[in-house]
């Protein structure tokens, strides 16, 4: 009898490097959907330190959990700075893009 299908695991690791320009939104996509396809995680830690923060990056962000939710997948972003937290905030997208740990303290929280 022979399986086929992706090869779950638990937890999947993903970094996002930027600056990212609209350009590099479909590559980036791509390549995200076909770890999520292979691996089938139930949750994907997204590192996002070396994201800028501007609305290409979120737009990316925002693209990855809903492809990620069509797999029964979360994506979780760790290392999110001050500036890409407080714009996913303004953009309403702070339980879209949820973050792993807490802002540090004396910044801002979003209401």
């Amino acid at each position: 009898m022979s399986m086929t299908g992706p090869a779950h695991i638990g937890t999947l690791r993903f970094s996002v490097r930027g600056p990212l320009a609209r350009d590099d939104l479909p590559r980036l996509y791509e390549r995200f959907c076909a770890l999520v396809s292979e691996h089938a995680p139930a949750r994907i830690l997204c590192d996002v330190a070396d994201v800028a923060p501007d609305a290409v990056a979120v737009d990316a962000l925002a693209r990855m959990q809903l492809a990620a939710r069509r797999h029964d997948c979360v994506v979780t972003l760790t290392g999110m700075q001050g500036e890409l937290r407080t714009l996913v905030a303004l953009m309403g997208l702070t339980n879209v893009l949820p973050a792993s740990e807490p802002p540090p303290a004396g910044e801002a929280q979003p209401p």
